[in-house]
Parts: structure tokens; C-alpha cells; sequence
């Protein structure tokens, strides 16, 4: 009961300063006396908070004497993200004092130095998440992940035909640019055909200034750099084969040549990204990760409550957060 003990002597100096703390009948400390009437004591002040504020009180206490320490070595960072935060906010208001108004009516924090420990308190929640979720990733998944999704880098060109419309055009003026560009990339596939050089063509048709001069030529790149129609029509060619058909993405339509493919590389240069990637898509899959991350985290630290009524709310509350999430999760 030390926390109980510290938290009630916390109270009674906050309420009754330096000075004499009055005393009820029954001998306990007083936050409120009256003339003629019992008051209200420290004690049962406690109680009434402990049931509805202390619990997410109490785990930010909680985290924050974990984290600061876990990641000590993240201080400077974690200032500097908690500081660019606070830049960005301030653009939306004529002063800081403005802000810290907005903060305390919102978040109820007093000071706007609170407010950035705040701030960083959970910049440190997130680097303990994403390193409890990287642990979870097995050697298993890295495997499929690298033998299914790594790939080489290939190179391609494009001839590139857009669809020129303006913005306040009907749909049937959209529709008949739509079909014109559609069957000038058609057109000039008929060229190829006929034995016509990429090169000339990209240079006489293709609408991409960055590189019709060069042939349309793309340089390497590799997955998630492009558009995905464009990245799996490049990706399945033959090397030095182009598309029979035009390959429709947001700038238009393209006809691409795939002209160099690449070995991928090997699954130690890019196990970490791997696991990155994996353990991302985890906490994107299951919105718990961050709970259960911090619930482990503290167990791990030897995190005990030693008052029974507030452990007991403590484990409610993380259930609660947990029924939270997976109804909402499921709902959508």
C-alpha cells in the first residue's frame, strides 16, 4: 500500500499546502472541513479518483519511467520529434499561448513542457512496438517473404501516350480522350511490330519530356517504386520484349520495353528490410500490437501493482482495450 500511502500524502500537501491538515472525526486527514458537518477525507478523494482517472494516469507514470529508460539513448531524438510536432501545431494558431489553451481545455495538460513529454512519452511507445513487433517476425516468414517477394531490379523504357482532356469536360468528352490515347499507344504497338524502333518512336510520340529523347529509357528500378499496372507488366516481360497491349496507369497510357534485369540480392542484405516490412504489416494487420508490446514490456521490467483495487482496474482497463480493438476491427 506505499503508492496508496504516497499518493494520499501527495494530495493532502496539494490541497492543504505547508500548513496545519485539518482532521475529520474519525482522525483522518481532511480535504474539505465544514463548521457544522463532517468533511471529506483524503482517503475517500483517493478512492474516487483510483476509480476514474488514476488507471491511464498511472500507466503513463508507468511508461514513462520504462521507456525513458529503455531508450535513453532515443532522448535527443524523441525531443526533436516532440519539438517538430509542436512546430507544426503552432502554424494553426496565432500564439503558443493560443496552443497551450487548445492543449489544456483538449488534453488537460497544465504546461506545454507536459505536453511534450506527452509527445514523447508516445514517440517511445512506438519504438517499443515496432521493436516488439520486428521479435515476433520468424525466421520462417523472412524465407517466404524473401523467396516470394525480393526480386531483381530491372530496367525498362516506356513510350508514354496521355489523355488529354480538361478538367471541366463532360463524361463523354472524357471518354472519347480516354479512347484516342488508347488506340494512338495501339497504333504505335502496330509500329513495333512492323519493326519500327522503340527509340524512334518514343522520341516522335511518347508525352514523357524526362526521357523521350533517351529512348523512353526509365533507368532501374525495382518494386513499389512504380505504379503497380506498370510495375507487373514491366516485371512479367521478357527481357527485351514490350507490351502487346497498352498498359494503363494515372499519367496515361504505355507501351514499355523491359531492356535489363538484374540477380536479386541475397537474403542477408536484405533480411532487416524484411523484417521491417513484416513487422510494419503486423501492426498494421492486428491494432493490438501496441497493447500487448507495452503490457509485455512491463512485465518484463518486474512491473507490479501494489494496490490490489488499482491492479485489478489496471487489468480491466488493458482487457477493455483489447475488446476495443478487436470490435472495431471486426466491425469494419
Amino acid at each position: 500500500m506505499k503508492k496508496k500511502i504516497l499518493i494520499i500524502s501527495l494530495l493532502t500537501l496539494a490541497v492543504c499546502g505547508c500548513g496545519k491538515v485539518s482532521k475529520l472525526s474519525n482522525g483522518t486527514d481532511a480535504v474539505v472541513s465544514f463548521e457544522k458537518m463532517d468533511g471529506i477525507s483524503v482517503d475517500s478523494l483517493y478512492d474516487k479518483l483510483k476509480d476514474k482517472y488514476a488507471v491511464s494516469q498511472l500507466i503513463d507514470m508507468i511508461d514513462t519511467e520504462i521507456l525513458f529508460d529503455e531508450y535513453k539513448d532515443k532522448e535527443k531524438e524523441a525531443k526533436e520529434y516532440a519539438d517538430s510536432n509542436i512546430k507544426s501545431l503552432l502554424k494553426n494558431y496565432k500564439s503558443e499561448e493560443e496552443l497551450l489553451s487548445a492543449i489544456q481545455n483538449y488534453y488537460g495538460f497544465s504546461t506545454m513542457n507536459e505536453f511534450k513529454e506527452y509527445i514523447k512519452l508516445n514517440y517511445f511507445r512506438d519504438l517499443a512496438t515496432n521493436d516488439y513487433a520486428k521479435d515476433q517476425i520468424t525466421d520462417k516468414q523472412i524465407d517466404a517473404y524473401y523467396e516470394d517477394e525480393i526480386v531483381g531490379d530491372i530496367e525498362a523504357s516506356h513510350i508514354l501516350i496521355t489523355v488529354d482532356v480538361e478538367d471541366d469536360a463532360t463524361s463523354d468528352e472524357k471518354k472519347d480522350a480516354e479512347n484516342k490515347a488508347k488506340k494512338e499507344a495501339e497504333d504505335i504497338i502496330k509500329k513495333l511490330n512492323n519493326g519500327e524502333k522503340f527509340s524512334d518512336l518514343a522520341k516522335a510520340y511518347s508525352k514523357d519530356d524526362s526521357n523521350k529523347d533517351n529512348g523512353g529509357a526509365l533507368g532501374k528500378f525495382n518494386k513499389g517504386e512504380m505504379e503497380e499496372t506498370f510495375e507487373t507488366a514491366a516485371y512479367e516481360l521478357e527481357l527485351n520484349k514490350y507490351t502487346t497491349t497498352p498498359v494503363k496507369t494515372s499519367y496515361g497510357y504505355h507501351i514499355i520495353l523491359k531492356t535489363k534485369e538484374y540477380e536479386k540480392a541475397k537474403l542477408e542484405e536484405v533480411k532487416e528490410e524484411i523484417i521491417e516490412t513484416l513487422s510494419t504489416e503486423l501492426m498494421n494487420k492486428d491494432a493490438t500490437t501496441s497493447i500487448t508490446a507495452m503490457t509485455e514490456l512491463r512485465k518484463e521490467k518486474g512491473m507490479k501493482i501494489e494496490d490490489s483495487e488499482l491492479e485489478s482496474s489496471y487489468n480491466k482497463y488493458i482487457n477493455s482495450l483489447y475488446n476495443y480493438y478487436l470490435t472495431t476491427t471486426s466491425t469494419n
